[in-house]
């Protein structure tokens, strides 16, 4: 009872406070909508951008991973750092200088419409065949393992999994659908804290259980019992080799913080520069310490259960949760972990949107649309998008590398193509529009041959990097061919004030120390 009356109690608390903050707001037009009527402030964005990012995937996935596999996966998180560094010092600066709505504008003024239109559907097809169903299967993982909700129903497990995603999905549509970007935003800000919180208590008590009451003897004992789980440099035959903080990872990391839709959806709704600038920089602060609650458990979980649970590695995190949390803060914590699960839905779901509507609709399809029939026609889709995903979630089970690895292979088949386009775009004035589409199209059937057909036996993130390199020469020489006509120049379409945030260096030099400082430690440590 208790468990029931925690969950329902923040949850309903966080749907309150959104309405609450969205009952004034003018959600007619596109900007008030998908861009929550460009108000955000640096709070709101760091909490958004680390909800959206942060979900059960992470909670589950990748504490399944670091029970496996130890520490190393980390680099997934802290080295996110280096895209939003990037972000902020460079090209949000450029994002909000053009007014930008969507990161698929930009492709068509520095390229052509064709690039845009490409680009724009890609992205809707990353988001409803990796993202969206694997958000909704580890949520339900979660829910069915804390409330049994096969067993309360008398149905079969798989069968409750399948309630537990139909009731998300429609819960999490809903603040998208009618509440647009500015909902989502704020909902995550409180379940930001309560992620924060409840995250925190898994690894504490744990610890404080273990070490007799001293979180530091607690510690001892995990480190002792398996040292090899803290090395954050993964072998080259391990899960993730050290050699891919290099290659492919790096170009995933600068793509996927500062030119991915569902992250700079934020960072473009902000109210200035200034607070553009402080949102992304505090969101890399939290990408340090993360690690602290979807890593470390699964690590302590190796000390509980041993190799036991190797072959249901996605399982471990349920199980840490029911193994140190005291009944009565087990709802409350099911409440975060569903926030985390309609943060990163509902903002991919509203990012979707946001691109059909106005990269595709606007474009092809009516040209002439009011603002408000733009927002419908972002509800209509979201809607469409939302039914799709529940339909193929319960589909993601069986992943042999656990949930995580898998979405992050699917997601290089998106991430580092549309990087190598964004990279093109930004940095080499002389790629051509037909150079870009060229590699795109080989790029996307060089992934494909290497990671469904044919094992070449090298790491998929390395893959991306060979990937990314072979885009890059494809461009270049296709466009000695068909040469750029004219260069391409940013205008100010002053829709925001862009005066720089004087610590905004120093801000990012001292984040990128803490970075290399995390590895010096741990690599010392272990």
């Amino acid at each position: 009872m208790w468990t029931f009356i925690s969950f329902i109690s923040f949850t309903g608390f966080v749907a309150f406070f959104a309405w609450w903050r969205l009952r004034n707001q003018n959600l007619h037009s596109s900007d008030g909508y998908f861009l929550g009527g460009r108000s955000l402030s640096a709070i709101v964005i760091a909490s958004s951008m680390l909800l959206t990012n942060i979900s059960t995937e992470h909670l589950i996935g990748m504490n399944g991973s670091a029970y496996k596999n130890g520490l190393i996966i980390i680099s997934w998180e802290v080295t996110a750092t280096l895209g939003l560094i990037l972000g902020a010092l460079f090209l949000v600066p450029r994002y909000l200088k053009m007014g930008l709505t969507t990161i698929p504008k930009y492709l068509e003024l520095r390229f052509d419409r064709g690039t845009r239109t490409t680009v724009a559907s890609l992205l809707i097809l990353s988001f409803v065949l990796t993202l969206l169903p694997i958000v909704l299967y580890t949520g339900a993982i979660n829910f069915e393992s804390i409330f049994n909700v096969s067993e309360v129903f008398g149905i079969t497990r798989q069968e409750g999994i399948w309630i537990v995603v139909v009731v998300t999905g429609v819960v999490g549509s809903l603040y998208s659908i009618f509440g647009g970007l500015k909902a989502v935003a704020v909902s995550d800000s409180i379940n930001g804290v309560g992620l924060l919180i409840g995250g925190l208590l898994i690894p504490v008590l744990a610890l404080i259980n273990i070490g007799d009451g001293s979180i530091i003897s607690g510690m001892d004992k995990v480190y002792k019992f398996a040292p090899e789980k803290f090395s954050v440099i993964g072998a080259p035959d391990s899960v993730l080799p050290f050699g891919t903080l290099f290659t492919g990872l790096a170009i995933c990391q600068i793509y996927f913080w500062s030119m991915h839709q569902t992250i700079i959806q934020r960072a473009l709704g902000a109210k200035n520069l200034v607070t553009a600038q402080k949102g992304l920089l505090l969101t890399g602060v939290f990408k340090i310490l993360v690690p602290v609650i979807i890593a470390l458990p699964g690590v302590i979980g190796f000390y509980y259960f041993g190799d036991s649970l190797y072959d249901k590695q996605d399982t471990i995190y349920p199980m840490m949760i029911k193994k140190v949390l005291p009944v009565y803060l087990i709802g409350f914590f099911a409440a975060v972990l569903m926030g985390a699960v309609l943060s990163t839905f509902n903002s991919v779901i509203n990012s979707a949107a946001t691109i059909f509507t106005i990269d595709i609709y606007k474009v092809h399809i009516n040209k002439k649309a009011s603002e408000e029939k733009m927002v419908r026609v972002g509800k209509k889709t979201s809607t469409i998008l939302s039914v799709f995903a529940i339909l193929v979630a319960p589909f993601m089970s069986n992943a042999p590398e656990g949930l995580y690895q898998l979405m992050q292979t699917l997601n290089g088949f998106f991430y580092i193509p549309l990087g190598a386009v964004f990279i093109a775009g930004f940095f080499l004035k002389r790629i051509s529009s037909t150079g870009v589409k060229v590699a795109l199209a080989a790029g996307l059937v060089f992934y494909s041959i290497t990671t469904f057909i044919v094992d070449i036996g090298i790491h998929f993130v390395h893959v991306w990097g060979i990937m990314f390199s072979g885009m890059i020469i494809i461009m270049y020489i296709v466009s000695y061919f068909y040469p750029v006509h004219s260069y391409f120049n940013i205008k100010d379409a002053h829709v925001v004030d862009l005066h720089e945030w004087k610590y905004a260096k120093p801000a990012a030099i001292l984040i990128a120390v803490v970075t290399v400082s995390v590895y010096v430690f741990l690599w010392g440590s272990s």
